[in-house]
């Protein structure tokens, strides 16, 4: 793949914001090359569209970036056997580096957001990365969540997925209601949690919806090609 290229362009862009594109490195698979936001600056919601879903102007381009936690689940991702049976699912998708990556490998997976350009970056990003069609849907929890019957998650999956997703307190459990909706009884629950806080209300939410933790630490030291971090992989299931 090649280096990463910014490729920022005049203000007066037709999209309305900057991009840039780099060739990210995901451990057990080769690069992806990923069409990105070029920074958290970037805003572009002319019809109000992302704010009528509750994204506010402060937080409209995240789902446009690279987080860490996002590429420690793609890690995950590449490693795990691929079922062409097994249905999957990412929940708040952002850029889907780890839908990607399972898609690549033959898994059925379906990669989701609330956000009104996730689809498209998506879309993009099959095409860079010369990959046939995805599943993408619209999947939203929450107070601002909206009836989108025909392309909204309606579906039950094998796997659910998600990174950084646990951004809110949520003592209403929506997020744990709202993974109960789309799992089977057998099924896994996968969050990379980048130590948010929020960890103690999403466990006994989820525990509410009759699922067991189990918990890894992840601290990574730095090195010359990946940088520190430190979270946690949880993952829930059912007897």
């Amino acid at each position: 793949m090649p280096a990463p290229v910014p490729d920022a362009l005049p203000p007066d862009c037709p999209h309305g914001y900057l991009t840039k594109h780099e060739s990210i490195a995901i451990q057990g698979v080769p690069n992806l090359f990923i069409r990105s936001l070029l920074d958290k600056q970037q805003f572009y919601d002319p019809e109000d569209a992302a704010l009528a879903l509750g994204i506010s102007s402060a937080f409209w381009s995240l789902f446009g970036l690279l987080w860490p936690s996002g590429s420690k689940l793609a890690e995950r991702m590449a490693l795990r056997p691929v079922n062409a049976n097994e249905r999957i699912l990412e929940i708040g998708c952002g850029l889907a580096l780890s839908s990607l990556v399972g898609h690549r490998r033959g898994a059925n997976i379906t990669a989701s957001d609330c956000h009104p350009l996730a689809g498209e970056f998506l879309k993009e990003n099959l095409r860079l990365n010369h990959l046939g069609p995805m599943n993408y849907r619209h999947g939203h929890w929450g107070e601002h969540a909206t009836q989108h019957q025909d392309i909204a998650v309606s579906s039950r999956f094998d796997l659910v997925i998600g990174s950084d997703i646990l951004y809110e307190r949520d003592e209403r459990g929506d997020l744990a209601h709202y993974i109960n909706e789309h799992v089977e009884d057998h099924s896994e629950v996968w969050v990379v949690d980048p130590n948010r806080g929020n960890r103690s209300h999403f466990h006994r939410n989820m525990a509410a919806q009759g699922f067991a933790l189990s918990e890894e630490a992840l601290d990574i030291s730095a090195t010359e090609n990946v940088a520190a971090y430190k979270g946690r992989m949880l993952t829930y299931s059912r007897d």
